[in-house]
């Protein structure tokens, strides 16, 4: 997460959205009192005690909103990108098992243990999308606006625009290597992502063939 008191905007960092990459980009614009805290690449972390014990960025908008006050947080710019759960849950198991072919040899079978056998429901790059962006009621977006995976330049250019700083063409950081998702598929591992990521599906307007 990162939370610009110069240009007055939240930064939520969403797992496997393409979010390093979305910082270095971001980190061009920021000034001295602005703040980060993220644990991959770069060691950053925020001056609250609670957030910074937490170590990695990918941290609640509900969590970083007390931290704020009230009138900065309504104030500030709120942003996130979001993904396909269909495509991010594929991004996950490939990420999981990087450096090795266990993924590429036998993707179903590490789907099937991720998704049914023995599901990481404590790993914050598990869980739903919308976990970190929602409010306490669990349904209303705390965003001001959402990016998409799917039109990555183009989400980054038009929150850019709204924010007031100059965009530019994004790097690839800390992607994954493989296939278009719906080739991983069966029917009881599209029933599964269906059921596990249900509110994402509805929230972001997703369905297995992409955006509805």
């Amino acid at each position: 997460m990162i939370v610009s008191h110069r240009h007055r905007f939240v930064f939520a960092a969403v797992p496997k959205t393409g979010t390093h990459a979305v910082r270095r980009a971001l980190r061009e614009q920021l000034g001295e009192a602005d703040v980060e805290q993220v644990g991959l690449f770069v060691n950053k972390r925020f001056p609250w005690e609670d957030l910074a014990a937490i170590q990695h960025g990918h941290l609640a908008l509900a969590q970083v909103r007390p931290y704020l006050g009230e009138a900065a947080f309504s104030g500030y710019f709120k942003f996130a990108f979001v993904r396909n759960p269909f495509d991010r849950f594929v991004s996950y198991c490939a990420f999981m098992f990087r450096g090795g072919d266990i993924f590429r040899q036998r993707p179903r079978d590490v789907m099937r243990h991720f998704l049914f056998d023995a599901p990481p429901e404590a790993h914050i790059l598990f869980q739903p999308q919308a976990s970190l962006l929602v409010d306490a009621d669990g349904k209303t977006l705390l965003t001001d606006a959402i990016g998409r995976v799917e039109d990555m330049q183009g989400s980054y250019d038009a929150i850019c625009a709204r924010v007031g700083i100059p965009s530019r063409p994004l790097d690839r950081v800390n992607g994954t290597t493989h296939g278009d998702y719906r080739g991983y598929y069966d029917q009881a591992l599209i029933d599964g992502v269906r059921a596990r990521y249900a509110q994402d599906l509805d929230l972001f307007g997703y369905a297995f063939e992409g955006a509805r």
